[in-house]
């Protein structure tokens, strides 16, 4: 039979694993964090392997600011609606009292 090409998967858990005494020279706090940039990377998985790059670092790295970009969207998105509560809030605080009792 002949040699089959590894999947990106497998390039991808290499990866992981050369980094794993990295990790483990982390603080715990850290851990996980670098835990989920290898989640995040895996979650475009199919993509990156559709690429077929020469360094599979590269899709990961991208990946991984795919995944920090929507982040940062959702977390604009939060604040915006946080900050149009706390104006409408102020709005009212600051509105005259009613004439009518």
């Amino acid at each position: 039979m002949g040699r089959t090409n590894p999947t990106y998967r497998d390039a991808l858990r290499a990866i992981e694993e050369r980094w794993a005494e990295f990790r483990r020279a982390l603080r715990r706090r850290d851990q996980p964090r670098f835990d989920r940039l290898f989640e995040y990377a895996r979650e475009h998985a199919d993509a990156s392997g559709l690429l077929n790059h020469q360094n599979p670092l590269l899709p990961a790295l991208l990946s991984i600011d795919l995944e920090q970009e929507g982040r940062l969207d959702d977390h604009e998105e939060r604040l915006e609606e946080l900050e149009a509560a706390v104006a409408a809030r102020d709005d009212q605080e600051s509105a005259p009292p009613d004439a009518n009792p």
